[in-house]
Formats: C-alpha cells, sequence, structure tokens
C-alpha cells in the first residue's frame, strides 16, 4: 500500500516537471496583465501658416497660446501678404493661408473661408499733425489726389504724402474697396509690410496712411473717421466703417493635419477670443 502510493506521487510529480519544462521550452510567454495609461496622446507635428502681415500680432499671440499647451508642435507664421498666402493654401505649400480681405469668387471655388476676427484699418497721421478726423469722402479725396495740402482739411499748409500698401495686400484691398479707391489712389509710397508704413509715417510730420489697428504704436496717431474713433467696441458694432475680416483660408474638400485642424479649432473656438481682444483684433467665436 505505502508503495503504491510512493510510486504515485512520484509519477504526478515528475508529470509536473515535465509540464513545466514543455512550457518553457514553447517560448510562449507567460500571459502578462494588459497597463493601459489613462494619459492622452501628445499632439506634435508642423503647422504652417502663411499671409497677411496685418494678422501678425494675432496669429503670433494664437500660436504661441497653442504650442505652450503643445510643445510637440511646431509651429510657423511667413509674413507674405494676404495674395501671397491665400496662393500658398492653394497650392498647398501651407496648411492655413492668412488673408486680410474676403477672398474672392475665383479662390472660394478653391478655398474655404473663415472669419477668425474682425480689425478696423486706422487712417494714421504723425502726431505733429493737428487734424484729427476726416470723412471717408474726405480720405478717398486726399489718397486720388483732389486734395493734396493739410491745409484743406484743416491742418498745416503742408503738401500731403499718400502712404499706402503694395498691390495685393490685404489691408489695401480693403482700404480701397472701403473708400470706393479702387485703381484710382496716387501713392507717395508703397510699401510692403504695416510696419514700414507705421514707420514711414511716424517718420514723417506731411505723412498719411492705413494700418491694422491691432498693430498701431503710440508712435502715430490714429484718427477718427466721421467723428468714430477706432476701437474694438465700435468695429463690432459697425459705427466704425474702415473695417475688414481676418480670414483662415483652407483647401475646400481636403482634411487638416491633426495638428493643424487643433490650431484651426483653438483659433476659431470662444477660448482664444482673449487672446484675440489683447492682440487688438475683434473676435467673433460666441
Amino acid at each position: 500500500m505505502k508503495k503504491s502510493l510512493a510510486m504515485l506521487l512520484s509519477l504526478t510529480l515528475c508529470a509536473g516537471l515535465f509540464a513545466g519544462c514543455s512550457n518553457s521550452d514553447s517560448g510562449t510567454p507567460s500571459a502578462e496583465p494588459t497597463q493601459t495609461s489613462s494619459e492622452p496622446a501628445k499632439l506634435s507635428g508642423n503647422v504652417a501658416t502663411d499671409g497677411s502681415t496685418s494678422m501678425e500680432k494675432i496669429i503670433g499671440s494664437l500660436g504661441e497660446a497653442f504650442t505652450e499647451m503643445n510643445p510637440d508642435v511646431n509651429f510657423t507664421y511667413n509674413p507674405t501678404g494676404s495674395s501671397t498666402g491665400i496662393q500658398a493654401a492653394i497650392d498647398g505649400t501651407c496648411d492655413i493661408g492668412l488673408s486680410s480681405r474676403a477672398l474672392k469668387d475665383e479662390e472660394k471655388a478653391t478655398l474655404t473661408e473663415t472669419i477668425v476676427a474682425l480689425d478696423g484699418i486706422a487712417i494714421i497721421v504723425n502726431p505733429a499733425n493737428p487734424v484729427s478726423d476726416l470723412s471717408v469722402e474726405q480720405i478717398a479725396q486726399i489718397y486720388t489726389g483732389e486734395i493734396t495740402n493739410w491745409k484743406d482739411v484743416g491742418g498745416d499748409d503742408l503738401e500731403i504724402s499718400r502712404i499706402g500698401r503694395e498691390a495685393g495686400s490685404g489691408t489695401r484691398d480693403g482700404f480701397e474697396t472701403i473708400t470706393d479707391t479702387k485703381e484710382a489712389c496716387k501713392y507717395n509710397q508703397e510699401l510692403t509690410s504695416t510696419g514700414d508704413v507705421i514707420t514711414t509715417v511716424a517718420g514723417n510730420p506731411n505723412a498719411i496712411g492705413y494700418a491694422s489697428l491691432s498693430a498701431v504704436k503710440d508712435s502715430v496717431k490714429a484718427l477718427t473717421v466721421g467723428g468714430v474713433a477706432p476701437s474694438e467696441e465700435t468695429v463690432l458694432d459697425g459705427t466704425y466703417t474702415i473695417q475688414r475680416p481676418f480670414v483662415l483660408a483652407t483647401r475646400t474638400g481636403e482634411a487638416l493635419s491633426e495638428a493643424a485642424q487643433a490650431f484651426f479649432d483653438f483659433a476659431t473656438s470662444a477660448d482664444a477670443n482673449e487672446i484675440i481682444a489683447a492682440a487688438g483684433a475683434v473676435p467673433v467665436a460666441k
């Protein structure tokens, strides 16, 4: 009896050892509990924007806030002007084109227009200029050469120097459309950026120029137009009439990359309103 029990125990032990060896030799790892992370995957990739120089401050601020939230994303802004940015969006050389004018019908055949903010176009003069207010009609007469001396609008006896932007600029397009002066302006200087216009007017007591309200500095004086000062409130309620949209242009029917879509969603959300307002533009998201 005892011999039979000992033999049975010995056979059981050998069977267990044989099974253990078989499992080890098979090369199949034993099952491990699967660990899942509750942390969302980090956003990465590139976001390329190209276009309006007038949107530099707003896009710079939005890009900085976005990359603070998403440090693995590379965000770039190329200040080439509205028309160039629109063409870059059409060509696919950037993710989002930036325009400080509404898209034209032929551009809308390829691109989708999304207004991210509104911006007043400030009429600026040198701080030494005593003129403080002009009507839209007077502004148009100055830029078409009908009025050539500041004394004719209440200023000093000085010849007016008309400063504007280059052809293709969204600011120029907006200004000439609103003042009904397309193809009729007689510029003394046509400059390639908002900053250049501001710097030139700041250094010339005779000069008048136009620039994005969001970019205006203390080095120049913004005139009231028909008695209305350019501000967030007057742009939003429409009483300041010289204004235009800030547009994000994207290719119709073509999905953005994950990173570019995330930036687009952020920029057009109410979460960005405070940043847009701080940059001097008027947010439109509710």
